[in-house]
């Protein structure tokens, strides 16, 4: 029988092979520790390689070597802390911090003692060894890494066994049913938002916004918005839904015209997103691969007009010339109070203790609801004070 071996650092056998060396050697690695030293250690295998360089790392290893026959070995690799682990329960903690380099001949006795009792319990694992010769490489040797831990400490090590790979014959996975077909999460729906477009506007117009308003967003564009996942942004190609178009002479937002001081003539950044945006991944696939994304059923839903993240108001999505805006539906702002309601005001500063405490349960109420929605925005935010002019 002759046994080809694959020289590559990595090798997708060991991946339908892992089931079985997981279930066949923690088990005899196990039990080898708890007969040998009494139960205080617990092993757990970690990985699976053909490349020894990249287990070891920059750490100092003691190395049992045992011969199998005259062609195979098996090499045991003990760190230094694994080692210094083993010997504080064997022989009691030392006054000086263990050294490999400086190890005694007793502490090497119990170490080499203890790979030949593990040797003689794993080697019940391999098959016999071939009749033909094989010519040796660098990757015909299976190497298992184990951290051993004691239960007692929050002190761990590292353990390397080296198998030669002509004396295993490990189980492979098969599968026994289709494979999985990805292609049945394309309808699957996920929440996203999408950003049609931002504005300036003033102060002064954010005061005046009313239903059927509509707002024009400048920097938008009919045949192109942003999708937004968590932290991630995407341009998406639309195909513009002309049955939005909305004939308009000219945009209602945007002067400062009227403006009673240089406050309200200030500019905001306003931006207008849909609300609760489902998509499939079909769709978002799409996206990905750069292609036109026909998102005719999101036209239907609510778009959120914000500023600083607050919701100021809420409409629907109409094209104006090559842009897209927004006619006002609901206005959720808080409005000015002061010389726009006199007689409330008046009537607040003049009432009575017993009037706040009676409305102080409104108030809170009201605002627990604007918690567990977008924060609103508020117009007092751009109030000045007389002192402040």
């Amino acid at each position: 029988m002759s046994t080809q071996t694959l020289n590559s650092i990595a090798s997708k056998e060991l991946y339908v092979q892992y089931d079985w060396y997981k279930k066949s050697f923690p088990p005899i690695i196990q039990q080898s520790c708890d007969e040998f030293f009494l139960p205080g250690f617990k092993f757990e295998m970690i990985g699976i390689s053909k490349n020894i360089n990249a287990l070891m790392d920059k750490d100092s290893y003691f190395v049992t070597k045992i011969r199998i026959d005259k062609q195979y070995d098996m090499f045991f690799r003990s760190s230094e802390k694994a080692i210094s682990l083993i010997l504080d329960r064997a022989l009691g903690k030392p006054n000086r911090t263990f050294n490999l380099n400086r190890m005694t001949d007793l502490e090497a006795k119990i170490i080499t003692s203890f790979n030949d009792y593990m040797f003689n319990m794993t080697s019940k694992l391999l098959s016999p060894a071939p009749a033909t010769e094989l010519r040796r490489t660098n990757f015909d040797v299976i190497h298992l890494t184990f951290v051993i831990k004691d239960i007692d400490e929050p002190k761990f090590g590292k353990f390397i066994i080296s198998l030669p790979a002509a004396l295993l014959n490990p189980e492979t996975v098969v599968c026994k049913e289709e494979k999985f077909d990805n292609t049945s999460f394309k309808t699957s729906t996920l929440d996203v938002k999408i950003k049609i477009g931002s504005t300036k506007f003033s102060v002064l117009d954010l005061k005046n916004l009313d239903l059927e308003d509509i707002v024009v967003f400048d920097n938008s564009n009919t045949k192109q918005m942003t999708l937004i996942i968590d932290d991630y942004e995407k341009e998406i190609k639309l195909k513009p839904n002309l049955g939005l178009i909305t004939p308009i002479d000219n945009n209602n937002g945007g002067n400062n015209m009227g403006a009673n001081n240089l406050w309200d003539s200030i500019e905001v950044e306003m931006n207008a997103e849909f609300d609760a945006v489902k998509i499939t991944l079909g769709e978002l696939k799409q996206i990905e691969d750069g292609m036109v994304v026909d998102l005719t059923s999101i036209y239907d839903n609510k778009v959120s007009l914000k500023v600083e993240d607050k919701v100021i108001a809420k409409g629907e999505l109409v094209i104006v010339n090559d842009h897209y805006g927004v006619k006002i539906s609901e206005v959720t702002a808080k409005q000015k109070v002061g010389a726009a309601q006199p007689e409330a005001t008046e009537f607040v500063q003049e009432n009575s203790d017993d009037f706040e405490e009676e409305n102080s349960e409104e108030n809170t109420e009201v605002s627990i609801n604007a918690d567990q929605q977008d924060e609103e925005f508020d117009y007092s935010d751009f109030e000045l004070d007389d002192e402040d002019i």
